[in-house]
């Protein structure tokens, strides 16, 4: 095979499914966060994709402020995760498990039903509390519609009109963690970032659960600065990606807000030669969806940007990252920063290294100098 030849195959896979898979040994699953959040490991990707290639570093979280500028930006996604797993029964008695997915409407949520085949529209939900506790004023909810592109239901919850179901969540729901961590004995506010104010979201941004409060502090008294913006992590984010050709996956829209002041604060530090460092593959999102224009603005609505290798980059330079699931978009996010053959050889390294995956596992920084394809 030519050099050509290798060159186009190795495109080809950049748009297959088949070239986003790797074996990871289940025990690098991670069931429970570090303590300190900051302890976790961090392995840095400092060098572009050419024939100097430096290996990637090992550090620890902690050692962030050694590795970034005074003037660099951090970008952060300060959404919180709502208690969005209702375990309810029918009339009847028999059980059944929500995951809420996203409000539509004041108080009529789309939601992932089990068992979900059962339920007509109009069949009727009762949540009693916590844990099958009885409560005075169970919250119930009606069966809507179906939603042919989730498998979910929309599920009209039966609460006065100025109350939200968001208001009483902690009394009927619990925070959902992914389906990958079975053995946990982590406490909600872990699966929590440190800086989470805008609930909505049904799953943790996990880049920026490395963060405490005082390395944040002494990340801004060397100056490097934070800014925050909200992505509201949803079904898109876990949804999998089904088609051998990843051109043709439709990714499912998520709720974003890019404030004014975070445009500013980025045009400001790109205009002072600063660097643009997003917390985790949701900020990527929402600044590269708030930049399809070619500019980027404050946006407020829905983004259902998919980011994969071949994509024209607007806004993010570096990147904190989880690492992330076989074959799933954010995997293709990653690699469209440094290659997915590289992506894959410095997974491998990570592996080899007894590096913790997924939403409680370790982090990899990628700095700018380290983003390039060959």
């Amino acid at each position: 095979m030519n050099v050509q030849e290798q060159t186009t195959q190795d495109i080809n896979l950049d748009q297959s499914l088949s070239g986003y898979d790797y074996v990871l040994p289940p025990e690098l699953i991670a069931q429970n966060p570090v303590v300190p959040r900051d302890s976790s490991r961090l392995l840095v990707v400092n060098s572009p994709e050419t024939g100097k290639t430096l290996p990637p570093l090992h550090h620890i979280f902690r050692d962030l402020p050694t590795l970034l500028r005074p003037g660099d930006l951090l970008v952060m996604n300060n959404t919180k995760v709502i208690p969005a797993r209702l375990y309810g029964r029918k009339a009847t008695g028999a059980e059944v498990e929500v995951l809420l997915l996203e409000e539509r409407q004041h108080n009529c949520w789309l939601a992932l039903v089990k068992p979900g085949k059962r339920f007509k529209l109009g069949s009727q939900i009762i949540f009693d509390g916590h844990h099958g506790q009885e409560s005075d004023h169970p919250l119930t909810a009606t069966v809507m519609a179906s939603d042919p592109t989730t498998g979910g239901r929309l599920l009209q919850f039966n609460l006065p009109e100025h109350v939200s179901l968001v208001q009483v969540l902690e009394k009927f729901g619990e925070i959902p963690l992914p389906p990958y961590i079975t053995g946990s004995t982590a406490a909600g506010d872990q699966y929590q970032t440190v800086y989470a104010n805008q609930p909505g979201a049904i799953a943790a941004p996990t880049a920026g659960l490395h963060f405490t409060p005082e390395l944040l502090e002494k990340l801004r008294n060397i100056g490097i600065n934070q800014a925050f913006l909200t992505l509201h992590v949803g079904v898109g984010t876990f949804r999998p990606v089904e088609v051998e050709d990843v051109t043709t996956h439709q990714m499912h829209e998520e709720w974003i807000e890019v404030p004014p002041e975070t445009v500013e604060q980025i045009r400001a530090t790109k205009a002072a030669g600063g660097r643009i460092i997003a917390v985790g593959t949701t900020v990527v999102r929402a600044l590269e969806g708030a930049a399809q224009s070619g500019e980027l603005q404050p946006f407020v609505g829905k983004t259902n940007l998919f980011i994969y290798p071949g994509y024209e980059w607007q806004v993010v330079e570096g990147l904190i990252t989880n690492f992330h699931l076989p074959r799933s978009s954010l995997l293709m996010l990653v690699s469209a920063l440094i290659g997915r053959i590289r992506l894959l050889k410095i997974y491998q390294e990570a592996i080899a290294s007894l590096y913790r995956f997924y939403s409680f596992g370790d982090a990899m920084l990628i700095l700018p100098e380290g983003q390039g394809i060959e």
